[in-house]
């Protein structure tokens, strides 16, 4: 019958030979460890050596870079000093550094790292009064229940506390999210503008294609496409929002429009987006002076983070929070098509009227 080795998430992993293991491409902790890797997640077999040790032995389609300041940690030797368990298992000395690169801690260490020791040491090393210190391997060990930060009494649940404490303190915080969201705001529909951008790509040096302005009304204030001054192709955006360099080979550039949305922002309170900051990071750069760029940064305010905020208090079970998520949340309806800017705009300015009733003045 084939050997197997039941580990503490759960799952159960074969003994292999080296040979299986090697034909399976698996390697070992001393392989990755030199190749500066580090597992992610459950071993995928092990072996027993020679000297009774267990190897395990890991993916490396389940690999991730190891942290620099343990790359050139002293390769593993070959045990010079061994020790004899009681049940005949021989594990070698090593030195605690050593150890922790290879995941390997003492009781203590891990009890303070909240897990539990169910197999037998893997390793030693010893005090300077030749006393024995015990190493196990962290991978099979059982991690333990954390408990709630605030009463320590009950297993944590959400946000650190037990199911308890999370629904006392959801409360409150629903309570406050509520009360902010019914404030009554006073704004003008016409001073109040949402806007989005449409981008060659997501990073800064990436160019806008597209902008749409919308005021608190409904009123159209731009919408235009914009002809990028450097960028030449965009396939994976493209792929998003449908502009082709085609569609905007007739269209103005950026710096034909500055002065046009310079004063387009100047008449507005307030500037909404669904996730400012990379619309900012973007726009901003019409303006010389970070004096400037401030002054519009305060002007603006993100209506996801607000979306955030209520799911939180509201719908703690939601994990995403795309446009698309909060409209389909809050009942709102597309007008147009999805991820264009006109589109997304519309979407922005329902979500926040849907979260904020009293924003603006009767």
């Amino acid at each position: 019958m084939k050997q197997t080795m039941k580990l503490s998430s759960g799952a159960s992993i074969p003994q292999l030979t080296p040979e299986q293991a090697e034909s399976r491409n698996y390697l070992t902790q001393e392989i990755l460890t030199k190749m500066h890797l580090m597992p992610k997640g459950d071993p995928a077999a092990y072996s027993v050596a020679g000297d009774g040790s267990t190897v395990y032995y890991f993916d490396p389609r389940r690999v991730v870079e190891a942290p620099p300041e343990i790359w050139y940690a002293p390769a593993v030797p070959a045990f010079t000093e061994t020790r004899t368990l009681e049940d005949g298992t021989v594990i070698g000395r090593m030195s605690t550094k050593r150890a922790a690169t290879c995941g390997y801690y003492t009781k203590e260490r891990l009890s303070q790292m909240h897990y539990d020791v169910v197999e037998k040491p893997i390793a030693y090393t010893l005090r300077n009064d030749k006393s024995v210190i015990y190493f196990y391997d962290k991978a099979s060990a059982i991690r333990q229940p954390l408990m709630c930060v605030e009463c320590g009494k009950d297993i944590r649940y959400r946000r650190k506390l037990c199911q308890k404490c999370f629904e006392a303190d959801l409360a409150v915080r629903r309570e406050e999210g509520d009360r902010h969201r019914a404030e009554h705001y006073h704004m003008k529909r016409e001073r109040v503008l949402f806007f989005d951008l449409e981008l060659t790509g997501v990073y800064d040096h990436d160019e806008i294609i597209s902008i749409s302005i919308l005021d608190g009304n409904g009123k159209l204030i731009m919408d235009t496409l914009v002809k990028p001054a450097h960028t030449k192709k965009w396939k994976k955006t493209e792929k998003i929002h449908g502009i082709t360099p085609e569609m905007v080979a007739d269209s103005p550039y950026l710096t034909d429009l500055i002065p046009e949305i310079k004063e387009i922002f100047a008449n507005a309170d307030v500037l909404i987006a669904y996730g400012i900051s990379t619309d900012f990071s973007h726009i901003k750069y019409i303006y010389d002076t970070q004096k400037e760029r401030e002054q519009l940064r305060k002007k603006t305010r993100c209506a996801a983070n607000e979306y955030v905020r209520y799911i939180q208090e509201h719908h703690p079970e939601l994990n995403h929070a795309s446009l698309s998520d909060a409209m389909a949340c809050l009942g709102v309806e597309w007008d147009g098509v999805a991820h264009t800017s006109i589109a997304d705009t519309i979407g922005c300015a329902k979500v926040w009227e849907k979260l904020f009733p009293n924003y603006y003045e009767n």
